[in-house]
């Protein structure tokens, strides 16, 4: 069973002799088939904390364990989509895919990414560049790459932000009806987002943080059926309630 601990975990940044806190104390179990959304007001450590969980970044106290273990730098458990799409321009579709992959022998590769464009709904784009892809289809590459190496955990940070509100929105059904078939990985799902609406749409929990140095001021679960209606009044209710932790 995948477990994610964070216990007592703290980041500070010294810039010319000035201590800055970004996050103080956070203390979070995230468990096996979990869909957890991470939200809080602008410079609380949204960012930072889903990076030291991607192992980019170390905690400057306290640990991070998964599965029990220290989780000491990047682990191939863990992968993370970020916000600008992170794709390199010379390279297509199936080129930038691939480079989650070479570890992998050549003819394994293929049929990965076959498998793994089919689920975003890239297929027929492989010869495709950067330059010739709409946001949302850069963000499918961006999502197709970290799936392919079949975490356990798939962290997003903020991938939506830079759509269009249809194009986010159909995204965020796809990945959602992706996640709950259960017939690939991930096990657990975690989003940062500075949008409310997207986090109780997202979420099976929404972690709320304080404003700097962040901490954890709310966990709250978020009872709703799925497929969730963004109109339905105990959804609003939801927001209206993070939106007054928020604020």
């Amino acid at each position: 069973m995948v477990e994610l601990r964070l216990q007592n975990v703290s980041k500070e940044y010294v810039v010319e002799s000035k201590t800055t806190f970004a996050l103080q104390d956070i203390n979070l179990k995230i468990n096996k088939r979990e869909s957890v959304a991470i939200v809080g007001p602008s410079g609380c450590g949204k960012t930072t904390l889903i990076r030291m969980i991607a192992g980019l970044e170390k905690p400057t106290s306290g640990q991070i364990f998964l599965q029990g273990k220290p989780l000491l730098g990047p682990d191939p458990k863990i992968m993370m989509v970020f916000q600008n799409f992170a794709l390199l321009p010379w390279k297509n579709v199936v080129e930038n895919i691939e480079l989650g992959l070479l570890d992998k022998p050549e003819n394994e590769r293929a049929e990965m990414i076959r498998k793994y464009l089919d689920v975003v709904g890239m297929e027929g784009f492989e010869e495709n560049y950067p330059r010739d892809m709409s946001s949302g289809m850069k963000q499918r590459v961006g999502i197709a790459r970290a799936l392919c190496r079949e975490p356990d955990i798939l962290v997003m940070d903020e991938p939506f932000s830079s759509l269009d509100q249809l194009t986010a929105r159909n995204l965020q059904s796809e990945i959602l009806r992706f996640y709950h078939s259960r017939k690939l990985k991930p096990d657990v799902l975690m989003l940062v987002t500075h949008n409310v609406q997207e986090a109780v749409f997202m979420g099976d929990r929404v972690i709320v943080l304080s404003q700097r140095p962040g901490h954890v001021k709310a966990d709250m679960i978020i009872e709703l059926e799925r497929p969730r209606n963004i109109r339905d009044r105990k959804f609003q209710d939801y927001v209206d309630e993070i939106v007054s932790l928020i604020t």
